[in-house]
Order: structure tokens, then sequence, then C-alpha cells
């Protein structure tokens, strides 16, 4: 059975690395000694060591030891062999091209489905839609594909940004750029909304956190899915 957190971000303002979700995290690998890193997204640059230690350092305050996949010899034994698996944000264009370089999508869609508990933040979390075309990110490379794990329904816009009335920016909103995207796609897309995370446990999909979601269809009004809503009937 699925078992996935699907994070907007790992750090929320005030707030040290993924310690607004900790608590969450305890409980959700709490059969996992070791947790599988996949630093391919390389957040702020960082090298994959770098971003590693980042994460390390965070789960030690739950006593959880992580290991970066670079660490590995074999990535796809690596991913097959994980007790749990989280994957931090950083740029999705890099990190999906990463993950289709070193050829473990196919790899980590069976590892999760298979019952492997999986954390993904921000890109982490773009991944885990039908294709990464809903990403914030700029294009600074061109991975093989655009199709990403088809975890879920849908596609994710992490840091999901509501229109300031007070600013005098000019650039397009969040929204309007999701529904340029639905001029061409289908797929719905959830904006989340930074501090609040997906949970899904198989067929269950239940909105969590301290924020509401924005839920954009094709042709349809968007709408305001509340906390600790069951959203799989919106698909």
């Amino acid at each position: 059975m699925k078992k996935l957190l699907i994070a907007s971000t790992s750090t929320v303002h005030g707030s040290e690395y993924l310690a607004y979700i900790l608590p969450t995290l305890t409980n959700f690998f709490k059969e996992a000694s070791t947790i599988l890193f996949i630093p391919y997204a390389r957040a702020s640059g960082k090298t994959y060591d770098e971003y590693t230690a980042v994460a390390r350092k965070a789960f030690a305050t739950i006593n959880k030891e992580v290991k970066g996949i670079h660490e590995f010899d074999n990535t796809k034994e690596a991913v097959q062999q994980a007790e749990a698996i989280f994957t931090g944000g950083g740029n999705t264009f890099e990190l999906v091209n990463q993950l289709y370089k070193n050829n473990i999508i196919s790899v980590l869609i069976k590892a999760v489905e298979n019952g492997t508990p999986y954390l993904g933040t921000s890109a982490g979390s773009n991944i885990c839609g039908v294709t990464m075309m809903n990403t914030n990110d700029m294009p600074i490379v061109y991975p093989p594909s655009f199709k990403t794990l088809g975890l879920i329904p849908f596609n994710i816009n992490a840091h999901y940004l509501d229109p300031n009335p007070d600013s005098t920016h000019m650039g397009e909103t969040r929204e309007t750029r999701i529904k340029e995207y639905h001029i061409f796609n289908e797929t719905p897309v959830l904006g989340l909304r930074e501090g609040s995370w997906l949970e899904v446990n198989g067929d269950s999909m239940v909105l969590r956190g301290n924020y509401t979601a924005r839920l954009f269809k094709q042709n349809e009004e968007a709408v305001e899915l509340a906390t600790d809503t069951e959203i799989t009937q919106y698909f």
C-alpha cells in the first residue's frame, strides 16, 4: 500500500529545515532506521554531499540515519532496498533529469507502490504527480520527459501563492499560470501552500497542515479544499 507525504516545502518561515513537519515524520518513518535521501534537485546549488548533510542533521533529531543515493554504487539497488525514501526540493528540471539519467523512475514507482514510505518536499513533491509541468522552477536543463511518477492522479504546484492585493508587481499570478496550462492540458493541479501537505495511504488522500489547498481543473472554477479533507472524492 502506498504511503506518501507530499509537502509543499521543507522549511516554513521562522523555522529550521523540516522542523514544522518532524512530529508527523516521527510517526511516518517509525518503522525505518535509515532513510534514503535523493539530493538530485540540488537546492540552492548545493552539492549532493552538502544537501545530504542538511537532511542528515534534521533527521538526527528524531534518531534517523540518512544515506544519500549518490553514496551507493548501484542506485537501483539503493531504491529497491531502502527502508524509506526522501526526495528534497530544489530544481525540478534537474531532479527529473537525473532520475531519468540514473534510470530509476520505474524503480521508484514500484518501491512506493509496494509500500516504501516516501516523503517529498517541493521538487520532490512535484514528481509525485502525473507530470512536472506545474513546477515553478527555471528550465536549467532539459530532461528526457516531463512525465514523472504518477503516484497521484493530478499535478502539484508547490509553494502556491495567492495574489497580493497590495503588490505592484505586474507579472502573472500562480493561478494565471495554471489557467494557461489548462488551455492545453487536462490534468488537474493542486496548489499546495507552504506549511501544508498531502497524506496518502493507498487510495486515500487527505490534506494536512495549517492551510487550505486550491484545486484547479480544466474549464472549471478553482475550489478551496479545507485541511483534514479527504480529497479522493474530487478525482
